[in-house]
């Protein structure tokens, strides 16, 4: 199977209404967003989109809401299907595919945790038996799930296991780990990028697709930092990648996911509140952040 991320893909934020319910409504008005700055591929339902907050009807919902805007269209969507039950997960990725999603993508049951690559790549086989005919990534994201396993190893074992792999969603700041993985197999799999603030130094190491939350909100800094690498203009590429880090640090300071739907909204994109145990920005939040953009010169990074 040969599916190859490429490019920024971005992590969307799930819309809530003020009430906390689903606003599948807004679905639309965040892929033409993210058509108009230069994105192709959205990764629906992973950490960004608070999958873990969300009951599974609500996230087949979603996967099902995305599938319909899409369709007709050149944005591609993964969905993230992991879960700790098992069984939702399944349900996930069965949809995934009914309605279909170019691939899907599981992170590790975090609660329960698998204690060795054998046993995680038992757990991936059996979600990516149930969408046969897609892709399957697997999201290392050790900070978020504290499973912590070797993913150069995980592919040598899940590569007998899941016909379908394809690849990872590498969101850890290993890089020796992520060279590993880059040349597994003689170069077999997809390894795609998942910390926005590191982006730079994976494209010398060979990335060549990203998946990340900021590219919602801030798409041309790296497409900007992208080209710039790819002419040997490392000046300018540090120069967008500084940026990244100063955002993603301001972000972080009012709470990251409420922060970054707050930034959204700026844009004209409406995403709504998050769901604890994640929390949104007070309206004087709201106001202190937008200030401390305009005095870094984001809303200008998104014009130059």
């Amino acid at each position: 199977m040969t599916f190859k991320l490429r490019g920024l893909v971005a992590a969307t934020h799930t819309p809530f209404a003020s009430d906390g319910h689903l606003n599948l409504s807004a679905v639309a008005q965040q892929a033409e967003h993210l058509h108009r700055v230069g994105v192709g591929t959205v990764f629906v339902g992973g950490s960004t989109g608070e999958s873990h907050s969300l009951a599974l009807e609500e996230r087949l919902a979603l996967t099902r809401r995305w599938s319909d805007v899409v369709r007709g269209s050149n944005l591609r969507v993964v969905v993230h299907v992991g879960a700790n039950c098992l069984a939702d997960a399944r349900a996930l990725a069965a949809t995934a595919q009914a309605v279909g999603a170019a691939a899907i993508s599981a992170l590790a049951p975090s609660y329960f945790k698998p204690r060795s690559v054998d046993v995680l790549a038992a757990c991936c086989a059996e979600i990516a038996g149930a969408a046969p005919g897609l892709p399957f990534y697997f999201y290392d994201i050790p900070i978020l799930t504290g499973v912590s396993l070797p993913m150069p190893e995980f592919l040598a074992v899940a590569a007998e296991k899941i016909p379908t792999l394809a690849g990872l969603k590498f969101t850890n700041p290993d890089l020796m780990a992520y060279q590993r993985c880059l040349h597994a197999q003689d170069g077999r799999f997809d390894i795609s990028w998942g910390t926005d603030e590191y982006l730079l130094a994976a494209l010398a190491l060979g990335a060549v697709g990203a998946v990340g939350s900021t590219y919602n909100f801030a798409a041309p800094v790296y497409h900007r930092l992208i080209a710039a690498f790819e002419r040997g203009d490392l000046a300018t590429a540090r120069v967008e990648q500084y940026r990244s880090v100063q955002l993603v640090e301001l972000l972080a300071r009012f709470g990251f996911i409420g922060a970054a739907k707050a930034v959204m909204g700026f844009l004209g994109v409406e995403v709504g509140p998050t769901r604890l145990p994640n929390t949104s920005l007070t309206p004087e939040q709201r106001d202190r952040l937008r200030e401390a953009l305009e005095q870094l010169g984001f809303f200008t990074w998104l014009r130059s």
